[in-house]
């Protein structure tokens, strides 16, 4: 079967949660807590006993596994893994072949494919980093890259966070660490390597998750291309990206950055937004997080960094200079 075939994954949810092959859909042959139970009697019991315990569980689930898989896979063709491609993918593809379907079970099951992920995310990418203070506009930028052809990763899209204190407003909940790796593998995966791919420049900590080591490295050694966006154009944008969101929730993010913002600060801030006067919050947040950006630049080696002014904060047209400036210096 060498066509794109549904992927199963038949680990509990809670494995699935962890780290998963991106497309794959869980069918879990045990819950949480069953999975629990058949370990412990493995343990203390032996093989034999684990497997008649899991032989009681599934009976009853039996017939659904083969609902749902037809749900998923209609055509009767599918792959199907668990943690190694043992028992219980092999005890899945056995049910399901027994109904008529063609199942392929992935060969060292997601141990495998995580020890790929790991291996592939240290082969060398000639990355290139878009960079410019809070408030420049630069995912829309990337995105307006991408449309111009260029290869891009959002990892902030990935990473379901903005990387700020606000950086988690609008968001789904963040995956994991090992979720976030697999799902920026995926991507890189579908890319050419030895063409340039944009990345924002970001902290290696985006909210709860973090870079992969060797990825963050050559970050660091990337070309750095800077915006430099009027600061009223900012200001403006972060009012309209940030202003629809309900006060509470605005004046807890800027209570996160409290310490840093000093006293006065944070009092004249939730003041200002509870005045509904949201161009004077971003007024003073931005000048924490302009601190922050200078310092971060300043560790950066200057023959490394490129510094070009936008006019206006138009992502079609930052995203045109861009592209100008980098045929014009060959990075």
């Amino acid at each position: 079967m060498s066509e794109w075939l549904p992927l199963i994954d038949v680990r509990t949810p809670a494995e699935y949660a962890h780290g998963h092959i991106p497309g794959a859909v869980n069918l879990p042959l045990f819950s949480n807590e069953e999975r629990v139970i058949v370990g412990t009697l493995y343990k203390k019991e032996g093989k034999d006993a684990a497997v008649l315990e899991g032989l009681r569980l599934v009976g009853p689930k039996m017939a659904n596994i083969v609902e749902e898989a037809l749900r998923i896979a209609p055509a009767k063709k599918l792959r199907v893994h668990c943690w190694r491609g043992g028992m219980r993918s092999g005890s899945v593809a056995w049910l399901l072949r027994q109904v008529g379907f063609q199942v392929e079970v992935l060969s060292g099951g997601y141990k495998a494919y995580r020890n790929q992920v790991l291996r592939e995310l240290e082969n060398p990418l000639s990355f290139i980093l878009l960079g410019g203070p809070t408030g420049s506009g630069k995912t829309y930028v990337l995105h307006a890259l991408k449309d111009l052809g260029e290869q891009v990763i959002d990892l902030e899209q990935l990473a379901h966070h903005k990387g700020s204190a606000f950086g988690a407003l609008g968001e789904a909940p963040q995956p994991s660490i090992e979720q976030f790796e697999n799902q920026l593998h995926h991507q890189l995966k579908a890319m050419d390597p030895t063409r340039r791919i944009w990345l924002e420049s970001e902290s290696r900590k985006i909210g709860s998750v973090f870079i992969q080591n060797h990825i963050w490295l050559q970050m660091q050694q990337a070309p750095l291309v800077l915006m430099e966006v009027p600061m009223a154009d900012r200001l403006s944008f972060l009012v309209k990206e940030y202003g629809g969101f309900e006060k509470e929730l605005l004046a807890a993010s800027i209570l996160r950055i409290g310490k840093h913002l000093g006293g006065q600060h944070v009092k004249a801030a939730l003041e200002a937004l509870d005045a509904g006067d949201l161009e004077t919050v971003a007024s003073i947040t931005l000048a924490y997080y302009d601190r922050s950006y200078t310092f971060a630049q300043s560790n950066r080696p200057e023959e490394n960094k490129f510094r070009i002014a936008c006019p206006q904060l138009d992502p079609q047209k930052n995203a045109a200079l861009l592209l100008h400036f980098i045929q014009e210096h060959q990075l």
